[in-house]
């Protein structure tokens, strides 16, 4: 089944850029503003061999998984309190949905002037905008375990955190898993959206930026943007697989159903 989703994601990613190709090269669309997938491709491959880019990477890489980690850090322990203690989980329940809907990038301004340097700019920015996903899915992952599990653990005499240890937190921990892979792409988009709008020194965004002065070179906007992809897709991926690892026996019990 692995092999069959592999070969049908590379034949989807084949087929998008036959059409580009196709609708470039027919002048169905100006070159200038969609180049040939050829083109792109071709200054793609330059930058992954271009010393300057690569430091843009590692900047941004840098900045994703450190906001990334500060948010599991803060958001798992924050929504295991919520979600055990039901009269905290009611009382921050509005709190939460007034900022959850806050856009990152609009705290930009904000965190300029809190933080002087740009790397914990932008990981302020990726902590608050991975925050949310974390923490309702861990919220949501403990209200769904199962209430009989729980009442059987406690009618054998064990505690609160007893319960919480051995049914609750093995119940909840994929879906907690589920939420931090979403946060992994949010962040993402966050951190290059930043380096975007806010600049900055080094960065995906900084580059994909520098690419439109002068003139403007959208194929080298564009190759920047599927190297941005690409590190989306090995995040979701290296993150997939270890879940796979840790909740092997989640992934036998949803197989086994399908």
């Amino acid at each position: 089944m692995n092999h069959r989703r592999i070969v049908l994601g590379a034949a989807g990613v084949a087929g998008l850029v036959a059409v580009v190709e196709v609708v470039s090269r027919s002048g169905l669309v100006d070159e200038t503003a969609l180049p040939p997938a050829s083109t792109v491709l071709r200054e793609a491959a330059k930058l992954a061999v271009d010393g300057e880019f690569l430091a843009d990477v590692g900047a941004t890489v840098t900045a994703w998984f450190g906001g990334l980690v500060l948010a599991v850090l803060v958001a798992v322990p924050l929504g295991v309190l919520l979600g055990s203690v039901p009269v905290l989980g009611t009382a921050s329940r509005a709190l939460v949905e007034l900022l959850r809907p806050i856009p990152s990038v609009a705290l930009i301004p904000l965190a300029i002037i809190l933080f002087a340097d740009p790397t914990q700019m932008k990981m302020s920015l990726i902590f608050y905008a991975c925050l949310w996903p974390i923490l309702i899915n861990t919220l949501y992952a403990l209200r769904d375990v199962d209430p009989v599990a729980k009442e059987s653990l406690r009618s054998f005499g064990f505690g609160t955190l007893s319960v919480l240890w051995r049914v609750s937190l093995p119940s909840a921990s994929p879906f907690i898993a589920t939420g931090i892979r979403i946060a992994a792409s949010v962040a993402l988009i966050v951190v290059i959206s930043t380096e975007l709008l806010a600049g900055g020194v080094n960065g995906v965004g900084i580059y994909l930026g520098d690419t439109q002065s002068g003139g403007g070179r959208t194929d080298l906007l564009l190759a920047g943007a599927c190297w941005a992809g690409v590190l989306g897709l090995l995040a979701n991926t290296a993150l997939f697989a270890l879940e796979r690892i840790v909740f092997r026996w989640q992934t036998a019990r949803v197989e086994g159903i399908a």
